[in-house]
């Protein structure tokens, strides 16, 4: 039965590639479709960007096996890839040196998912019908190079990269956003490289408290140190900045740790002005330049800046699957067995519980939601994640169903103790009450932890 199904992969990075790894090695076939002109084509618009992760979290194992039936060199697990690394060492050989390059399909953009002869509403027979998946070759025209063909599972590994979340403050584009959209970056723009010439000399905002925000200002005050005029500003959500310098020397993935207190640095040096308390509502030429404002456009807070750069999220792009009946947590958009599980509202430091095909399945059997299209708009995914999920993803549609409940996942401890929007130490929401002021503990439980030696973050 395994070797006569047919598995359509949307999305050939690095999650969406392991997937395929393991299909094969399950003797099914997969078929990879991926909208960008090259596998990984995601990865190449922020190939400047070190991982926060060494290659022992961002190597899949069957794509491993795959790859050392080649004569493949394996890089130093514990070593910290860049984008560009991640794709030279290892994305561009999985895809191009294996058995897997028969079965990629480039600039093939999916543009629906049902199931054949059956619409949304009709049930019966329905489980029994193949998987339709409509795509278009994105080298022709809209409306041209559509093209069809049938699958017995569809696993959405997708990601989020094409959807980032607009600048205002309420999930919303920000009024006269779309309008100013030349000055507007998503992401995490190549400011030191490629985006040089764009932002040097400039005054340049970013929106934004994760570590894409964190990472684009890092650099941007570096181009402040090579370029006269170059001006950063910190254009912050929150009320409390120290939040986003993260768990510094207690953060296991060491790289993420580092970021935070250089971060921490260049903020108390006064080298990046800082915002907080700024919630975006408008966006408006100002001249030559961008008057950003919170609040009223006339009346309330306003930042004139060259340049905004929104590096505040991704969301999933659900539009081709209007007709593959999802059951997704209404605040998160994660299948409702996983959302309890990575809610950023909820959940706290440590790791995640291993979780497989039996929280990712939805409503359609044999249509799986998968990594980090598979968090939502959660912010906490990690590559080593989404190898687990396809791992049992593939076991169930083969229908091995002991090993696709056998998943099991270590995940590297952040070091920071908080439950979202509560701050570190806040008795409401952190690990058994706040910890002494004295000490390097985020919480209670934290502190004794550390008391009694262990390393990382001592919540559970």
């Amino acid at each position: 039965m395994s070797a006569s199904k047919q598995v359509a992969i949307i999305g050939a990075g690095p999650v969406g590639l392991a997937a395929a790894a393991h299909v094969m090695e399950r003797g099914m076939t997969p078929i990879v479709l991926e909208a960008g002109p090259e596998s990984g084509h995601s990865v190449r618009q922020w190939q400047h960007v070190q991982l926060f992760s060494p290659w022992e979290y961002n190597v899949d194992k069957a794509a491993g096996r795959l790859l050392d039936a080649t004569g493949w060199n394996s890089p130093d697990p514990h070593a910290y890839p860049t984008g560009a690394e991640l794709l030279e060492r290892y994305l561009d050989p999985l895809a191009t040196k294996t058995p897997l390059k028969d079965r990629i399909l480039t600039s093939s953009k999916v543009t629906g998912v049902s199931r054949q002869g059956f619409d949304r509403l009709k049930s019966k027979g329905r489980e029994q019908a193949q998987f339709e998946i409509r795509y278009r070759n994105t080298g022709y025209p809209e409306g041209l190079g559509e093209r069809v063909f049938r699958a017995d599972a569809v696993i959405d590994a997708s990601g989020t990269w094409a959807s980032p979340n607009p600048a205002g403050a309420n999930g919303l584009s920000a009024i006269g956003e779309k309008e100013a959209v030349e000055r507007i970056a998503y992401g995490m723009p190549d400011v030191l490289g490629a985006g040089r010439a764009r932002y040097a000399g400039k005054t340049v905002a970013v929106l934004g408290s994760g570590h894409s925000a964190i990472g684009t200002l890092t650099d941007l005050a570096a181009l402040k140190s090579q370029v006269p005029g170059t001006e950063v500003i910190w254009l912050l959500r929150g009320d409390n900045p120290a939040k986003a310098f993260g768990g510094g020397a207690n953060d296991k993935l060491a790289a993420r740790g580092e970021l935070g207190s250089a971060f921490a640095a260049l903020v108390a040096a006064g080298k990046i002005r800082v915002e907080p308390a700024f919630r975006t509502t408008h966006v408006a030429a100002d001249g030559s330049r961008l008057r950003i404002a919170a609040g009223s456009s006339c009346c309330g807070r306003n930042v004139v800046a060259d340049e905004l750069i929104v590096a505040t999220g991704f969301r999933p792009d659900l539009s081709f699957l209007s007709e593959i009946r999802l059951r997704l947590d209404p605040a998160i958009e994660a299948p409702v067995a996983l959302a309890p599980l990575i809610d950023p509202n909820e959940h706290s430091c440590g790791t995640v519980r291993p979780h497989g095909a039996r929280e990712l399945t939805q409503d359609d059997p044999g249509f799986y939601l998968a990594g980090i299209k598979s968090y939502g708009r959660a912010p906490t995914f990690l590559m080593i994640t989404g190898y687990e999920q396809v791992c049992s993803i593939a076991a169930d549609i083969a229908g091995d169903k002991e090993a696709a409940a056998r998943v099991e996942l270590e995940l590297p401890e952040t070091g920071v103790c908080s439950r979202g929007g509560v701050e570190s130490g806040s008795a409401a929401g952190c690990c058994g009450g706040p910890a002494k002021q004295d000490v390097s503990a985020c919480c209670a439980a934290d502190e004794q932890a550390k008391q009694a030696g262990v390393a990382g973050c001592g919540c559970s």
